[in-house]
């Protein structure tokens, strides 16, 4: 029983060391992705605490962007993929992917043009899905489709990548496929 209790109080003590080194940015400001090495002897154990945490991946949005240039070579395209930093003691961390997400930006004249904005969209989602899931880290996310006004205004919309394979989805376009994934504020 005192072997667990020793445990769990070293656990505590190593994520609190970890919450105050990253309090006190002490954390490097990089994160290294690494795979983790084949097992070969006996696995040990080096605990760590996690952090919600986002990375970019720049040869994706490459290739993303690539893709939407040739519909609107204005547009602004990034590629984040979302999950955990384990932090560790000595303040390496360990990024481990759960999703990647794409965000696209555009200016539009009317934001109350649905079926236009609907169309935009029934352009840019078979592009990414036609990209390997296998090249997004944690697997396919959110499209998030940022359609912005000359004067600040701005309507978002979200669609999860995996509903949009739906045969049903793929199907409609315009105002149909607007009202789909948008959610009025």
């Amino acid at each position: 029983m005192k072997r667990y209790r020793n445990w769990i109080i070293a656990l505590v003590v190593i994520i609190t060391m970890g919450a105050i080194a990253l309090q006190n940015r002490l954390v490097p400001s990089s994160v290294e992705v690494t795979k983790a090495p084949p097992i070969t002897s006996t696995p040990t154990y080096e605990p760590c605490g996690y952090m919600w945490a986002y990375q970019d991946v720049p040869e994706l949005a490459v290739k993303v962007e690539s893709a939407i240039h040739v519909l609107n070579p204005e547009a602004k395209i990034r590629v984040q993929a979302f999950g955990e930093n384990c932090v560790y003691a000595d303040g390496r961390a360990t990024f481990l992917a759960m999703e990647t997400n794409i965000f696209i930006n555009t200016t539009v004249k009317d934001l109350t043009d649905e079926d236009s904005l609907g169309n935009w969209m029934a352009q840019v989602l078979p592009l990414i899905i036609q990209i390997s899931e296998d090249e997004f880290p944690g697997g396919y996310g959110v499209v998030e489709f940022w359609f912005e006004k000359s004067n600040g205004e701005s309507i978002v919309v979200q669609v999860r990548i995996p509903k949009y394979f739906d045969a049903e989805v793929q199907a409609k376009s315009g105002v149909e496929l607007f009202r789909l994934f948008y959610d009025k504020p």
